[in-house]
């Protein structure tokens, strides 16, 4: 369908090396666009890369860090050069640390929040000022459950990624006149090579998770790629400031009581 048609579109997927990021890029190569992957491991992108290509998509990476602004310009200037105009970006490079907020060091808070929202940030002005010129484009931005709620043990990681679903309803309410879209995904708990030691029957985590998602699973990383698809498309032209929650309808219940089928 012509509405979900990328063909002829560029999109910029920051740390789509690998989960997540990389089963997003590939629903948008699949939907025919060009992608532009960003890492800052280059072994990490040259495997990403030769995936990729061995797909049939058509894929070019860059090295370079999301939080390094004057680095970043350049790079997003030689992207411009190189691949041509940036008609979709996702920003979903991002990391986490798992530390009782009592004993997180400062630093390594600064760090998540200069990754998971500085970090993009930095991306949405610079690829921001050209869709401006461009007449239009399209920002996906990676949330989280923990855009909405918290757990222990991920305070930094839960203030950035409520920021930037904050962020997120503020660009679109800055862009909309310039024809930019700007929303969210927000991944529930999914099955990839990080949770597949916690992913076993019996498990007290994956008994919780089973238990507490309507759907009663793990979602997979292709679950992911409709959604990305829809808001990277002009299927979603009057879709703005929004987060859509991809979590098997974990937000939407309370949860069921402990003796309840």
């Amino acid at each position: 369908m012509t509405l979900f048609n990328l063909k002829h579109k560029t999109a910029l997927v920051t740390g789509g090396t690998h989960g997540l990021g990389m089963a997003m890029a590939e629903g948008l190569a699949q939907a025919g666009a060009k992608l532009v992957i960003t890492s800052t491991t280059p072994s990490k992108l040259e495997e990403a890369l030769a995936h990729y290509k061995s797909k049939g998509f058509e894929a070019a990476g860059y090295i370079f860090d999301v939080t390094d602004e004057k680095i970043a310009a350049e790079k997003v200037a030689e992207i411009e050069t190189n691949e041509g105009q940036i008609d979709i970006l996702v920003n979903n490079a991002g990391i986490i640390k798992r530390v009782p907020a009592e004993d997180m060091e400062i630093s390594e808070f600064r760090r998540v929040l200069d990754v998971d929202l500085t970090g993009a940030f930095i991306m949405s002005q610079l690829v921001g000022r050209s869709m401006i010129k461009n007449g239009g484009g399209k920002i996906i931005n990676i949330c989280s459950m923990m855009s909405e709620l918290g757990r222990n043990t991920v305070s930094a990681y839960a203030a950035a990624k409520g920021g930037l679903k904050m962020l997120t309803r503020n660009l679109a309410t800055e862009w909309a006149k310039h024809n930019i879209q700007v929303n969210g995904i927000g991944p529930g708990y999914f099955a990839t090579s990080q949770t597949a030691p916690i992913r076993v029957d019996g498990h007290p985590f994956n008994d919780f998770i089973v238990g507490r998602t309507p759907a009663g699973r793990w979602g997979n990383p292709e679950d992911l790629q409709g959604t990305a698809v829809f808001l990277a498309s002009e299927a979603s032209n009057f879709v703005n400031g929004q987060i859509i929650y991809v979590d098997g309808g974990i937000l939407a219940t309370i949860g069921k009581p402990s003796n309840e089928n």
